[in-house]
């Protein structure tokens, strides 16, 4: 029994493999829209080229992990969670605010928090593309989904795969469907494993993954605070500029002398400010999302196996039930065996 427990929280490294290696070595931002370009490297005989790259875009990274997830050969399987879908509208909400307040600092003032915010889009970017190629990364690394015919199919054929969006029927679809999950989730939630590791795992799962998503919680609210301290500078001393226009000279003077103090602490105390939220929200904030969209792929597989186990205890219940009537054997021994 010891050595079976170390058997199964042995670490592999899997990146010593490297008949598969998928990299994304290019990537191309438009309006709604990003387009990576995806480059593979393998050899292996189910690949007509040994290098090859093909262009695809987050709906059909969306697509092979849907192919994946509706497999049940995968049921016993931890499925990489879907990357996030590509959002810039908040740094292009920023870049567009910056362009309204051009007129109340100066050209090298602007010049200069313009760089910034360019760069706060780059690295959104780039994280962007971290995410999707680790998503691809780690399929080509699993010995066992590395070869499913659509993970061929997304990497090697040139042409578009043709995937579109789901539409509302299918998301109100969808949505009822994760709704009886989590209310099938719920009833066999008290379903006690019979393996002592399985079992374990759950507990620890289920706890991680509620201290994971409360943790995201608050670094998201201390970001947006970063955020919004950052932003309010601007646009107080966008106000008190344009009171400053008043005909009273007392007060024109007054306050273009608390416009000139408030410009001076925005010049340090934006960039401080902002600095630090854009580097909470890289480095914290989406770090933290990404583990709890992967310790909930951990738990989908918990959950599959807790439904089966529910499935055969059920079906055992009905089988002894039936020996006892002397009735209707053969027909649950068949539905006992399919289980």
């Amino acid at each position: 029994m010891l050595e079976e427990e170390k058997t199964r929280t042995q670490s592999v490294d899997l990146n010593t493999d490297t008949s598969l290696m998928v990299d994304i070595s290019d990537a191309l931002s438009e309006r709604d829209r990003v387009k990576f370009t995806v480059h593979t490297k393998t050899t292996l005989r189910n690949f007509k080229e040994s290098e090859f790259s093909v262009v695809r875009e987050h709906e059909e990274f969306v697509w092979l992990h849907d192919r994946y997830v509706e497999n049940e050969e995968y049921a016993g399987i931890i499925i990489p969670p879907a990357p996030p879908k590509p959002d810039f509208d908040v740094s292009r909400e920023k870049l567009q605010k910056l362009g309204e307040g051009e007129n109340t600092m100066t050209k090298e003032e602007f010049q200069k928090m313009k760089q910034e915010l360019e760069a706060e889009y780059l690295a959104t970017f780039k994280k962007t593309v971290a995410m999707h190629e680790v998503f691809l990364t780690r399929l080509a690394a699993h010995p066992t989904l590395r070869k499913d015919s659509n993970f061929n199919v997304f990497l090697e054929f040139k042409g578009e795969l043709n995937v579109r969006g789901k539409n509302k029927k299918e998301k109100l679809g969808g949505l009822f469907k994760g709704l009886a999950k989590g209310v099938d989730e719920v009833l066999i939630s008290g379903q006690k494993d019979h393996d002592e590791f399985f079992e374990n795992e759950k507990k620890f799962l289920v706890e991680y993954n509620m201290k994971l998503k409360d943790a995201t919680r608050q670094a998201d609210r201390m970001t947006k605070t970063h955020k919004s301290s950052a932003d309010s500078f601007i646009r107080i001393s966008s106000c008190i500029s344009q009171m400053g226009t008043s005909e009273y000279m007392d007060i024109d003077r007054f306050l273009n002398k608390v416009f000139w103090l408030l410009n001076t602490l925005r010049k340090r105390h934006w960039k401080l400010e902002a600095s630090v939220a854009s580097d909470q929200d890289l480095k914290i904030s989406d770090l933290l999302r990404y583990y709890v969209r992967d310790t909930d792929a951990a738990k989908n597989l918990l959950y599959r196996r807790a439904r089966c186990l529910h499935d055969y205890e059920n079906a055992n219940k009905a089988l002894d039930k039936a020996r006892a009537k002397g009735k209707e054997v053969a027909a649950v021994s068949t539905s006992l065996l399919a289980d």
